[in-house]
């Protein structure tokens, strides 16, 4: 008897395996929906670029990104025409870290009509911006070696997203409004516990050992970003402290809590930087972000509500 149902019995457990064996290599539309709502958009490095000609000029590129004060800094060895920043303090990692204000969606979604400029941008003018208002400098010639390789870079990083595409992990995470405004005086706090070990305690950052530029920028005065900047909205900034900061948190381990992060965002933000002419600034002005800290405003609320928050309200209004 044993003899007889031992055949029939190998044969179902070899059927079986056989069986779960197809299934575990199935794909399971909720597996991948999980991986896909739990993935971020990562930048290529440095050692994917080509060594042809053409990967010669993205390399360039990077470089500039990188190491802008080196070329283009008070000491540039190409020109001198920005504040000692690098385009990586605020892009990090050379604009290829997720969240971290990088340039993933750049060549997918430029050109552009932008509502701050009120007409189609290019990405050199784009980029002109960040010169202008974040390294608190002047435009670069758009027909440049300079511009020609940093724009060769941000396409060469975006090349593999579909036009008119934003992959998640791009730019800078939205965070969770406070019910209340957002406190410099409690940002204060935080900035000394957490912040002014690297950026020092009058926010005026660390020269790196060649005098050059920034090992760890300012966060104001002469030699930071100015109110023009995007940073200078509190939004923006605290989004960007969120899965930043202190170097090197990543999105996967924030060290700040949300309201941390937008109090010290208020603090840093309280704090004298350059001026500039913001004029011609959002021609349309209900188009203006609920946070841009600077009238006039469709709505009826306050600068200070505008900077600071609470934001809610700002949010929920109807302009007509």
């Amino acid at each position: 008897m044993r003899s007889n149902w031992f055949p029939i019995l190998l044969f179902f457990i070899i059927t079986i395996i056989i069986i779960q064996k197809i299934f575990d290599s199935t794909p399971h539309p909720e597996k991948n929906i999980s991986l896909l709502d739990n993935s971020c958009w990562t930048g290529a490095g440095k050692y994917q670029i080509s060594i042809d000609s053409t990967g010669k000029l993205i390399l360039y590129g990077r470089n500039l990104i990188e190491n802008t004060a080196y070329y283009l800094g008070p000491k540039g060895t190409v020109a001198r025409i920005s504040n000692g920043m690098n385009c990586q303090n605020c892009h990090l990692e050379a604009g290829t870290k997720p969240w971290g204000n990088n340039y993933g969606a750049v060549a997918s979604t430029y050109p552009k009509f932008r509502e701050r400029s009120g007409m189609i941008e290019s990405i050199e003018k784009r980029v002109n911006d960040c010169f202008e208002r974040s390294l608190n400098g002047k435009s670069l010639d758009s027909l440049s070696n300079e511009m020609r390789a940093i724009v060769a870079y941000i396409q060469w990083l975006g090349k593999n997203i579909p036009k008119n595409q934003k992959p998640k992990g791009t730019g800078i995470v939205d965070i969770n409004f406070l019910q209340r405004a957002a406190d410099p005086e409690k940002g204060k706090i935080v900035f000394q516990q957490v912040c002014e070990k690297c950026h020092g305690k009058n926010g005026e950052g660390q020269l790196n050992p060649e005098g050059y530029g920034y090992t760890y920028p300012p966060l104001w005065g002469d030699h930071s970003f100015n109110i023009g900047a995007g940073l200078y909205r509190l939004s923006r900034f605290a989004g960007y402290v969120k899965n930043n900061m202190p170097d090197p948190t990543n999105y996967h381990n924030p060290q700040l809590t949300d309201e941390q992060a937008w109090d010290v965002a208020a603090f840093v933000n309280s704090q004298p930087r350059p001026a500039k002419d913001l004029n011609k600034d959002w021609p349309t002005v209900k188009a203006k972000p609920f946070d841009y800290p600077f009238g006039p405003y469709a709505d009826n609320f306050s600068e200070a509500q505008h900077k600071y928050g609470p934001f809610i309200p700002i949010k929920s209004f109807k302009i007509n």
